[in-house]
């Protein structure tokens, strides 16, 4: 399964905006033959840490989800895109997985860090050209037991929609660590490990990019450039 994460600037409160980065990168996606395109952490409708903000875009992500499938409907590629998420009340940091304009599933981030951020308790898994996958979001590869549950089902891929805009000393401090904890969970569970994350400057905060792809022991087969945008691209095995 050829696999493309995606590593590029945040778009806030600007569904057509994102959607046209979507469908830019999924039109490439059908030309190189990639089977799952991944994009980062809360893309949609942009990450946040202000509660009323998360509460805000989850309330539009029904809507902002819907115009999406209806513009990715001739796309052979699997999409991977996270938002928060309102359901039955409750706001998710979701990842939505979307496959000829229809959402087939989501996995909720397990391990919120954001405010008012309800955790997931489902751990799905999916197939996609011989691969069974699953996802986890951003905070959850501090926790070895989320990705655990993912091997545990005999997934062989784990991808990682991550969301790194930080203030500056907290950015230089997860600099090194966020690829190390990656790197680690693919060695804990040996599965391969995908991430995708935003990029560049956000008013005062900065993210490096941690988009990467790690195989089973741990090497880094491909990286996206930090402060760069672009997509890492790998063929994983199905056996």
């Amino acid at each position: 399964m050829r696999i493309a994460v995606v590593q590029c600037s945040p778009v806030l409160d600007d569904v057509r905006g994102a959607g046209d980065m979507i469908v830019e990168r999924l039109r490439w996606a059908d030309q190189e033959g990639v089977d799952l395109t991944i994009f980062p952490e809360a893309f949609l409708l942009g990450h946040s840490y202000d509660p009323e903000t998360i509460r805000s875009r989850a309330s539009l992500a029904a809507s902002a989800i819907a115009a999406l499938c209806d513009r990715v409907t001739a796309f052979r590629s699997t999409l991977v895109v996270g938002a928060f998420d309102l359901v039955d009340g409750q706001v998710f940091n979701s990842a939505i997985i979307i496959e000829a304009g229809r959402v087939v599933g989501r996995y909720c981030k397990a391990r919120p860090n954001e405010p008012g951020v309800t955790a997931g308790s489902e751990f799905p898994t999916f197939l996609r050209s011989g691969v069974r996958y699953g996802v986890n979001i951003c905070n959850d590869a501090n926790h070895p037991d989320t990705a655990q549950r993912m091997a545990d089902q005999d997934a062989r891929l784990i991808l990682y929609p991550l969301n790194n805009m930080l203030r500056p000393e907290t950015a230089d401090r997860w600099r090194e660590k966020s690829l190390a904890n990656l790197i680690d969970r693919a060695r804990q569970t040996g599965c391969w490990v995908a991430s995708a994350d935003v990029t560049g400057m956000s008013a005062n905060l900065v993210s490096y990019g941690c988009t990467a792809i790690v195989t089973p022991e741990g090497s880094v087969v491909d990286r996206v450039p930090e402060l760069q945008e672009g997509v890492a691209v790998y063929d994983v095995p199905s056996c």
